[in-house]
């Protein structure tokens, strides 16, 4: 209630009946037991989690009267949409926003910033632009509108905030279907509370009447309630769900040149020299290609073995990798082993494993080289490099050599041209040893990459310490042997 006894206008997400909660209700009603009914074997790639379930909303009203830590407006580049979000909330948030929001000097697609909420009864507002939507430049919408959700939750992380209330991004000015644009929301979402969702405990979709029936058809695909939902939900999935953080995958970026360019990955090398010259001048590389014929009398000849080798390979890789989009990989996700951090000082991606948290003896190991290639595969396609932390580990979480090496094995060539640095935090003598004996006789390339590192201050000058995540007993462990850690190390290009 106001000062002058009126209802207040503003909504408490804590008052808002959860996703899982009509759900429930209905199966008492219906005395029905889903869990039991359901099959055994379930593998949507998005399983049934009650812990994120009861982060979720769906609410029909407008975004900016949610009582929140912050909520989401959607705009333009100059911040100056006016869409009917963003009217509401410059209207209850009052005349301090557009002076704030002058400062930030607009703001580009996919990119997220922050301002107070002012007069709003949600503490902050995370501003955000959509893309335009053409069907020729398909791809690069998607990009921009995962990009829009995932900074939003990127800010709300880093903000330590408590509960986020979205609008929905892409506006029918922009032109996005929405039903295209609900899979990128929900799935960016769904991927971003598997990993980080111990800093929210509240995510409601504010959506219209228009957009609400789109939501409740969808939602069950990624937040299914039971596993009778899920099993149920499976075969509705798209095909493209995207990677281990819901980006969509761009199939531009995988393209490569075979040896024989438009015949089919699954064409037989034996099909003969007739099925190779009905795609002369039928394809954009034909006139790249020299002479088929004495290509094709290589092959056969046994002359382009290393190429052919090469391509098995790289069909090895896709199926591994189509497998591991399928899995589901929870239980090795729950680890935390691994995971993708800040940028060094370089700006290249930091990829984190923590060896304590691997129990080899426990877990499929099978499955964690399918999580590996999950999480990885979109990782490695530009430069990064990998911090190990060798810390407090034990036999019980040895890596065997025979698993590395056929983790080498299986991962493509990007993987091994784009890991700039690895970084093996407090080695022990007998790790030094083993890593020495495994990258100069099982492995090579990897030798010259391996940086041993036997304190944080000096992982700190190729990384500064905002940029990586360290786990706590980590840090207890370098304290201990190594002193406190103060920020005040001169910066360094490298190790």
């Amino acid at each position: 209630m106001d000062p002058l006894g009126a209802p207040s206008q503003f909504v408490d997400v804590d008052s808002l009946p959860g996703w899982s909660d009509a759900y429930e209700a209905k199966q008492l009603d219906c005395h029905q037991s889903p869990v039991e009914k359901a099959q055994a074997d379930v593998r949507s790639p998005f399983p049934y989690r009650k812990d994120i379930n009861e982060k979720i909303i769906l609410w029909k009203g407008d975004v900016a009267l949610l009582n929140c830590t912050a909520i989401v407006n959607t705009s333009n580049e100059t911040l100056t949409d006016k869409n009917p979000v963003s009217e509401s909330i410059f209207m209850h948030a009052g005349p301090d926003l557009k002076d704030e929001l002058q400062k930030l000097k607009g703001c580009r697609t996919g990119e997220a910033k922050l301002t107070k909420g002012f007069n709003l009864a949600a503490r902050f507002i995370i501003h955000t632009v959509g893309p335009k939507y053409k069907s020729r430049y398909r791809t690069a919408a998607e990009s921009s509108l995962y990009s829009c959700y995932r900074n939003v939750l990127q800010l709300a992380k880093e903000q330590a905030m408590c509960s986020v209330g979205f609008c929905v991004i892409n506006t029918l000015k922009r032109c996005y279907p929405l039903e295209d644009a609900t899979h990128i929301a929900l799935r960016t979402v769904r991927r971003f509370l598997e990993v980080h969702g111990e800093t929210l405990e509240k995510v409601v979709f504010a959506v219209s009447e228009l957009e609400e029936a789109t939501y409740q058809k969808l939602l069950p695909l990624y937040f299914p309630r039971s596993l009778e939902e899920e099993v149920q939900s499976l075969p509705y999935l798209p095909a493209d769900i995207g990677n281990a953080e819901g980006e969509p995958v761009v199939p531009e970026r995988q393209i490569r040149i075979t040896e024989k360019p438009g015949v089919p990955d699954d064409a037989s090398d034996e099909e003969g020299l007739e099925a190779d010259l009905s795609f002369i001048g039928s394809h954009a590389f034909a006139r790249m290609e020299g002479d088929v014929d004495k290509q094709r009398r290589l092959i056969l000849q046994g002359q382009l073995s290393e190429a052919a080798l090469q391509k098995q390979h790289q069909r090895n890789y896709n199926r591994w990798l189509c497998q591991a989009r399928a899995e589901d990989l929870s239980d090795i996700a729950s680890l935390k082993a691994l995971y993708q951090t800040g940028v060094d000082n370089c700006g290249r991606t930091v990829m984190v494993v923590v060896g304590r948290n691997i129990p080899v003896t426990l877990i499929d190991m099978e499955k964690a080289l399918l999580y590996f290639i999950h999480v990885m595969d979109h990782i490695a396609v530009k430069e990064y490099v990998l911090v190990y932390f060798h810390t407090l580990t034990n036999d019980y979480n040895q890596l065997d050599s025979n698993f590395l090496k056929k983790l080498y094995d299986v991962v493509d060539a990007k993987y091994k041209r784009n890991l700039k640095a690895l970084y093996f935090v407090h080695p022990t003598f007998r790790s030094k040893v083993s890593a020495w004996f495994f990258t100069t006789f099982t492995v090579s390339g990897l030798k010259d990459k391996i940086h041993y590192v036997e304190s944080l201050q000096q992982l700190f000058t190729a990384i500064p310490p905002e940029q990586i995540d360290l786990p706590p007993f980590v840090l207890e462990y370098d304290a201990r042997e190594n002193g406190p850690y103060y920020s005040s190390y001169p910066p360094s290009p490298d190790l």
